[in-house]
């Protein structure tokens, strides 16, 4: 085991999004296992095109942000509508009702379908897609210029299985843009871990070290790439478009192989399961 320090801060919210896409629920302790948080991201929408839902691609999918998914039970899952009406994942009403908020034929799933894509407006600003993407981007049904991929095998998550931010950073972001509300959610966390002190990026240090947070290990991948989602409106949080390009002047940094990208927070593997609760401290390590 490598060597540890403690962070002088903690764990100040915990959330999971049982339907990816739409608005989450906040909680204040959670079962970690080697898939991420129990019940994250366990269902999603799917079009008859084979598209899976996502407001990566805000013309298409952009609705799913006005509705909010909670777990009730072992896979079981409701879904709010933006009236207000309540209905459980699976349920041929709810999805003639996200058919007819979307526009077209949709149904919600929780087998995520071996072909299905992942589409991805191409942002504006410099930093919120690799070259390499952006050359292969092309025009689809709705006039905007996209990029198509996969999400993680067997699952419905895009690339990590749990992703985290750090109040430092927001900090940082917000002294660059005050008129911004930087509000984690915008960034769609499972972990928010509050860092007293200055503003800055701690986590980019981080990639390849362990984090012990609570009773569970988890080891930090990559910086997580920002696409439009944080501009767009995220329940009460309104629509602001500053927020993208703030992170795209601010800070850009290298991922993978891929070149500079506009990053907020980083993606975590988990390597031991455990309870995760707020109020939980976090000790980085330089690993095994």
């Amino acid at each position: 085991m490598g060597t540890v320090t403690a962070v002088p801060g903690t764990v100040t919210a915990v959330r999971r999004y049982p339907v990816k896409s739409m608005l989450g629920e906040a909680l204040t302790a959670v079962r970690v296992g080697e898939r991420g948080l129990a019940g994250d991201r366990m269902f999603a929408v799917l079009d008859a095109a084979g598209a899976i839902g996502s407001a990566k691609h805000p013309r298409k999918w952009e609705p799913l942000l006005r509705c909010r998914g909670r777990l009730t039970g072992p896979g079981a899952v409701r879904v709010e509508l933006p009236d207000g009406t309540a209905l459980s994942a699976g349920a041929a009403e709810l999805d003639a009702r996200l058919s007819d908020l979307l526009g077209r034929q949709v149904s919600v799933s929780d087998k995520p379908p071996e072909h299905g894509a992942l589409e991805r407006a191409v942002p504006a600003y410099e930093g919120g897609l690799p070259d390499v993407l952006r050359a292969k981007a092309s025009l689809d049904e709705t006039g905007d210029l996209i990029t198509s991929g996969r999400v993680a095998p067997g699952s419905f998550f895009d690339y990590g299985t749990v992703h985290l931010v750090t109040t430092a950073s927001l900090r940082r972001l917000h002294q660059a843009y005050p008129a911004g509300d930087f509000d984690p959610r915008r960034f769609r966390p499972n972990l928010v871990i509050d860092l007293p002190g200055g503003p800055g990026f701690p986590e980019d240090s981080w990639p390849g070290a362990t984090l012990r947070i609570g009773e569970a290990l988890f080891r930090v991948t990559v910086p997580t790439p920002r696409c439009v989602v944080p501009t767009l409106r995220h329940g009460e949080l309104p629509a602001d478009p500053g927020i993208m390009r703030t992170v795209a002047r601010e800070h850009r940094v290298p991922v993978l192989t891929l070149g500079p990208l506009s990053c907020v927070g980083v993606y975590l593997d988990v390597l031991e399961p455990g309870t995760v609760r707020t109020g939980d401290a976090v000790t980085v390590g330089t690993g095994e």
